[in-house]
């Protein structure tokens, strides 16, 4: 039976875990049908993070409440603080990945800034005793290097893997959250949300965003995997619950069968996109990136790759195809000043009329 697109959407945007990309089908969605974004007042980029979530860190949020249709840049999730801001009848998602190569990813992209890796060689050797450079005193700046998908669920990264706690915490993420994806079955989840949200394949079609070069992944040992499952234990056990859930959905609502078929139409879609809008067809390096306005973001020792688009494109193709390779912090930027004109824009402004920009 045909069902109604929802249109009042969070999605919990955890780190490292492909999130970027879903943030940027979120915002091609708010833009494709008006929609508001709960975006971060002033010149943030995060809706207050690492802070727990306040419906004030919202532009525009006033104390008697104001509902938003879409909500997805980066916080610590604090439920009874986003329902202030969205709708009744928001849906809410999110997205986890294998802590395996979510721990090896967090590690070359926050190795500057965090002092567990800052202190430590390389991930192998991070892994080998993490006790040795993860110290209490820099907790707060060492979210990111333990159970980092727990903390920006909210929860306590460092708590103590108990069987009681852990099994409170996944009933209580259950129930504040329709639905979770896995990034490592991307496509096979982009297709779950499209049926979930009653949305269009276009809606969730895709080019990835925020990926670094191959040269600046670490090989992890054998043991150095085994290590991550017992030092982010907790994330761990969130991860195969909600794998476990996540598969189980799809037999539910779908079936293999039908994700199979669309997983097929949303690469074939892709793969058309990809033709029309990229000169090379494939991400580049951030050297070669022609056009410093479309430069995604450069952490740590990464090389967080980019587009370029083909020239001469007529406007209305032009615009869908840089709104599909749009940085994140760019995109964010753009929308504030299309939704707060008054306001003193954020940096890193898009220009606000899709042009033919100049190549730099």
């Amino acid at each position: 039976s045909p069902c109604r697109p929802k249109t009042n959407v969070m999605f919990l945007k955890t780190h490292k875990t492909a999130s970027s990309t879903v943030l940027n089908i979120m915002f091609r969605f708010a833009e494709r049908y008006n929609l508001t974004v709960a975006l971060p007042a002033d010149q943030a980029f995060h809706l207050g993070y690492p802070e727990t979530f306040k419906a004030r860190f919202v532009e525009g949020f006033k104390a008697n409440g104001q509902n938003y249709n879409i909500m997805c840049n980066h916080l610590r999730f604090n439920h009874s603080e986003v329902q202030k801001v969205m709708a009744a009848d928001t849906f809410y998602f999110s997205i986890l990945r294998n802590p395996i190569p979510l721990m090896e990813s967090s590690y070359v992209y926050y190795k500057g800034s965090v002092p567990a890796f800052s202190l430590s060689r390389d991930v192998n050797d991070y892994l080998l005793s993490p006790l040795r450079y993860y110290h209490q005193r820099n907790r707060q700046q060492n979210i990111y290097a333990r159970n980092l998908m727990w903390f920006d669920f909210g929860y306590d990264n460092n708590a103590a893997d108990d069987e009681k706690y852990v099994r409170r915490v996944l009933k209580e993420i259950e129930e504040n959250f329709h639905l979770i994806l896995i990034a490592d079955y991307f496509d096979e989840s982009m297709i779950l949300l499209k049926h979930a949200l009653c949305w269009d394949l276009d809606d969730v079609v895709y080019f990835k965003l925020n990926s670094r070069s191959q040269d600046t992944v670490q090989a992890l040992t054998p043991e150095s995997r085994e290590r991550v499952k017992t030092w982010c234990s907790l994330d761990w056990k969130l991860y195969l619950h909600f794998n476990q859930s996540f598969w189980r959905t799809i037999e539910e609502t779908i079936g293999l069968r039908l994700l199979e078929e669309e997983v097929n139409l949303l690469r074939t879609r892709q793969k058309e996109l990809l033709k029309v809008c990229l000169s090379e067809q494939e991400a580049v390096g951030k050297n070669r990136i022609k056009n410093k306005a479309l430069m995604p973001f450069q952490s740590g020792a990464a090389n967080i790759l980019g587009y370029n688009l083909n020239q001469d494109l007529d406007d209305g193709t032009l615009r869908t195809c840089q709104s599909l390779v749009m940085p994140e912090l760019q995109y964010t930027s753009y929308l504030y000043a299309v939704q707060h004109p008054y306001k003193k824009r954020k940096p890193l402004g898009f220009p606000l009329l899709w042009t033919h920009s100049k190549e730099e």
